[in-house]
């Protein structure tokens, strides 16, 4: 495809991920078609793309963890590998029509607003466009995170992080070192311990175990759901209403989660027999602290006689192939595979957005995110976010938060319309200060901040910007439209008669609060974290039953 300098468009996406190819299904569908999702990849799926190392799948049950538009009769087990994710992904854009607008290999380098022409200008690895319009839906777990530990240049061994799997590497009879035990961690152990010739697994920190139960989806079920849409709809309705029941154990009564903690111990003590090893494997803070691992092979291959445990820290590398744990350990290893996450407090993204003071998103929130909603920072007007602040989930589909920012951004872009003429919105930020300070004071009796623990929820500032205090059910009422009293409106004025072009703005447009009947300067009466007074979660209606579950 030839480039095109200096085209426009109405929408520009960021990332072809979940979010990104969620987004352009339903710009698509609410009648938007001039808009691009710009991929940074050769291919659609963002994580599940990248994350293509031995035994990855996901933790979440594949009929809720896919989109409620495009269900899938014939997923093959339970929790599905990265292949058939990455393989869903694929159909859903070829079934939507979505190739046409997707660019790959555009990385966005700066998007910074415009504030005489309203609009975002876009640079790309491959050229520059403007957008009326820009959703970020790059995801936290898109930046992979390698610690800077001291001498790793000076190793000679293979190093690699688990979502940047280097295929071509064989680790047959090799001594590896896996750093982390986190959600990738657990299912590379027992992946490749048949296979290596030593395995050493450096542990900071133990996680909790549960089993996962997991099994192949036999063909009966598969042609049940293909001919009896109803049953896979039940179905997912029943993964999403035992999820929604568990949220109250872990936002506002931990104490519950005594008995899935005492589980996760006797799932330990099956296949741990050595008291010494179970004593290193067992967390000292609170089960739901941090996230909760599933599997059933990552114990059985730590006690195989090829694995070693260090129950410390890498402190530093030392010489050719040495690493020296923090209680003095030292490990030869040929490989070194890093498990230690992403960028998710600290999204690389934030660095080259630049808004309407000219500040960077990163500036904008100086080591803490906060958004309205998830999707509006003040300060960068007509941009939105897809898995922005505090709408991750600790147990269970982000799938269904992902529908909710959807349907937030169908209808930002209905009051754009409604407003007429060049216009952009800019969230208040009392708005978003009031948005932020009510989940925080909610987030204060979650697990997640009584439990003990340090986890990768928190930001260099100590705040939980990370997971969403609440229900889902909650989470789309709060976000299934846009408060225009949230927001300032901000409208070219009208050119002046005999101007050559009538619909172009002027070069001082003017800023001004939506007209609204009762709205506040603040973040609109009433206004919580929850959309409105948090008492109690309602049930789900029958049309957000049908989208959201």
């Amino acid at each position: 495809m030839a480039e095109r300098e200096h085209e426009h468009v109405r929408v520009a996406v960021i990332g072809s991920g979940f979010g990104g190819l969620g987004a352009a299904v339903r710009l698509r569908r609410a009648g938007i078609t001039d808009f691009v999702v710009l991929e940074r990849r050769g291919a659609v799926g963002g994580t599940w793309h990248d994350n293509s190392y031995p035994g990855c799948a996901c933790d979440v049950p594949s009929h809720l963890y896919s989109f409620s538009f495009a269900p899938n009769p014939d997923w093959p087990r339970n929790f599905s590998g990265q292949a058939h994710i990455q393989a869903y992904l694929e159909h859903v854009a070829d079934t939507f029509g979505l190739r046409p607008h997707i660019r790959f290999h555009h990385e966005v380098e700066q998007a910074e607003w415009d504030a005489d022409e309203l609009r975002w200008v876009v640079r790309t690895s491959r050229g520059t466009l403007t957008a009326d319009v820009v959703v970020s839906a790059t995801g936290p777990l898109s930046d992979p995170k390698i610690p800077d530990i001291p001498g790793l240049d000076g190793f000679q061994g293979k190093v690699f992080h688990s979502a940047q799997w280097d295929h071509d590497y064989d680790l047959r009879g090799k001594r590896v070192a896996m750093i982390g035990t986190g959600a990738s961690a657990i299912q590379i152990v027992p992946a490749v311990q048949p296979t290596v010739g030593r395995l050493t697994l450096f542990q900071r920190t133990p996680a909790w175990v549960m089993p996962r139960m997991d099994r192949k989806i036999t063909g009966a079920e598969r042609w049940l759901h293909a001919k009896v849409p109803a049953t896979r709809y039940l179905r997912r309705q029943l993964l999403w209403g035992i999820r929604e029941l568990q949220v109250s154990a872990f936002t506002k009564h931990p104490g519950e989660l005594g008995l899935v903690q005492r589980l996760a111990l006797a799932h330990m003590k099956r296949a741990i027999k050595d008291p010494v090893l179970r004593e290193q494997l067992t967390p000292d803070y609170r089960i739901g602290c941090k996230r909760i691992l599933l599997s059933n092979s990552y114990y059985p291959a730590l006690a195989q006689d090829n694995v070693d445990l260090v129950a410390s820290g890498l402190r530093e590398f030392r010489g050719p192939n040495t690493l020296v744990a923090s209680d003095g350990t030292e490990t030869e290893a040929d490989a070194v595979v890093f498990g230690t996450g992403f960028h998710v407090t600290d999204m690389p993204i934030a660095h080259r957005i630049k808004g309407a003071d000219g500040r960077t998103l990163a500036e904008e929130w100086n080591g803490s995110m906060e958004s309205l909603r998830g999707a509006s920072a003040a300060g960068f007007p007509n941009f939105l976010t897809i898995i922005g602040p505090n709408t991750g989930l600790g147990n269970s589909s982000m799938i269904l938060m992902i529908e909710a920012q959807l349907n937030y951004m169908v209808d930002y872009l209905r009051q754009l319309d409604t407003l007429g003429g060049r216009v952009a919105l800019d969230a208040r930020r009392s708005a978003v200060h009031a948005w932020s300070h009510r989940i925080q004071e909610r987030m204060q009796r979650t697990v997640w901040t009584t439990g003990g623990c340090d986890s990768w929820y928190l930001d260099a500032n100590g705040r939980n910007t990370t997971v969403w205090p609440g229900t889902t059910t909650e989470f789309r009422r709060a976000t299934r439209e846009v408060r225009l009293e949230e927001y300032t409106v901000l409208r070219a004025a009208p050119a002046t008669a005999g101007a050559p072009d009538e619909t172009a703005p002027t070069r001082k447009p003017t800023r001004k609060p939506a007209a609204q009947p009762g709205a506040t300067s603040g973040a609109g009466s009433g206004a919580t974290a929850g959309g409105e007074p948090a008492a109690k979660p309602a049930a789900p209606s029958a049309s957000a039953k049908g989208a959201a579950a």
